[in-house]
């Protein structure tokens, strides 16, 4: 068959010194290696770029596979961007295969009708009639843009932060911090201990398994962050320090200098420049104050609906408040980008985790929701 909250003990070392460290090539499965960029920074497409699809589970041969799997495979492996008749996947027998194929080819093609990735990202979602593409695609996608973001910063918690545009994450609070940690390394943890399949089979026989201590990213510990295989291991904290009443029952605090709210908002700076080419001040915000409160955005499906449910006072339950992460306010530099009838005002953003703990950020809803000026 084609592949298609637990929480272990989290530790912080001592400072030590400073989040500095040479630019190196992180994320060396983000894809990011075989692109290229365009005169405007943007990604553009290579036949080794797509090769790194066709290497993967989903696609990738296996002893069962018949003689049309393995020859399509081969050919596209030869040549990425070759025309592939409809017959050629339909000739393949395995129907998870043949339908892996169908989704690859509907992405390779319109990846290289649009040229970069950037292009063809924003396409899919100005597009009506939804995503053509599975949100695999739309992660591998985000990883290498988010990549060429952060290729060249040196700050561990930026690019920690720079993770959740493409990883969905556990959070949890534990001693009056707010964690958020890799979801599918807390999952595997808690699956089979980190001892991949040995430590299911113990698992399934109710044997004890090891646990793990995740490292939450701090200034004793951020050097490590470059030196991991693995830096998905590593637990941001997202708590704000003061506390303050939002009311409704809820209460957020203010951010500390090295938050991971201060890093995912410059995050979230670069991202909507490097899209959008304007340029934009976004700071966590530990309550919306404001009585000509204009416009909002989701950074995700659950923040979404609670702001316009907030935006539009209806009664909203404490528990799904205290789910709420943080909020932001985001400024345009110049407002003259803005809509005319929203110039000058500020742009409120929330960031929250669904009833499961899990937070999944949607990068795009900061590009399509917006409030730009009209183009001329």
């Amino acid at each position: 068959m084609r592949p298609s909250g637990l929480w272990f003990g989290l530790r912080a070392r001592p400072a030590q010194c400073a989040t500095m460290a040479p630019m190196q090539n992180f994320w060396p499965s983000s894809g990011f290696s075989p692109l290229q960029r365009n005169a405007r920074g943007w990604l553009a497409p290579t036949d080794d770029y797509l090769r790194l699809f066709l290497a993967r589970p989903e696609l990738a041969p296996v002893p069962d596979s018949c003689q049309a799997e393995l020859g399509l495979h081969a050919a596209l492996l030869a040549a990425p961007s070759r025309t592939v008749a409809p017959a050629d996947v339909q000739s393949v027998q395995d129907q998870d295969a043949r339908e892996s194929y169908q989704h690859f080819l509907r992405f390779r093609d319109g990846l290289l009708a649009a040229g970069t990735l950037e292009a063809y990202y924003l396409g899919l979602f100005a597009q009506g009639g939804g995503i053509t593409i599975p949100p695999l695609f739309l992660d591998l996608m985000v990883h290498a843009i988010t990549h060429n973001l952060m290729s060249d910063s040196r700050d561990a918690y930026e690019v920690r932060a720079s993770e959740m545009l493409f990883r969905p994450q556990r959070v949890t609070s534990q001693g009056g911090q707010v964690l958020s940690a890799d979801r599918a390394v807390i999952d595997m943890l808690g699956e089979t201990g980190g001892l991949g399949d040995f430590g299911r089979f113990l698992a399934e026989a109710k044997a004890p398994l090891r646990s793990l201590d995740l490292q939450v990213l701090g200034e004793g510990n951020a050097p490590d962050y470059w030196q991991q295989a693995d830096r998905h291991t590593f637990a941001l904290d997202l708590t704000h320090e003061v506390s303050n009443d939002l009311s409704h029952g809820l209460v957020l605090k203010m951010t500390r200098a090295r938050s991971g709210l201060k890093a995912l908002a410059g995050v979230l700076q670069k991202w909507v420049r490097h899209f959008l080419g304007v340029s934009v001040v976004i700071r966590p915000l530990h309550k919306i104050d404001d009585d000509a409160w204009r416009w909002h955005v989701g950074l995700d499906a659950e923040a979404s609906a609670l702001l316009n449910d907030l935006y539009e006072s209806r009664e909203v339950a404490p528990e799904r408040l205290q789910r709420l992460v943080s909020l932001f306010r985001l400024d345009f530099a110049d407002p003259q980008e803005m809509r005319p009838d929203l110039a000058g005002k500020p742009v409120y953003l929330g960031l929250m985790m669904n009833a499961e703990g899990v937070l999944r950020i949607k990068p795009q809803n900061l590009l399509l929701n917006l409030p730009l000026r009209p183009p001329v």
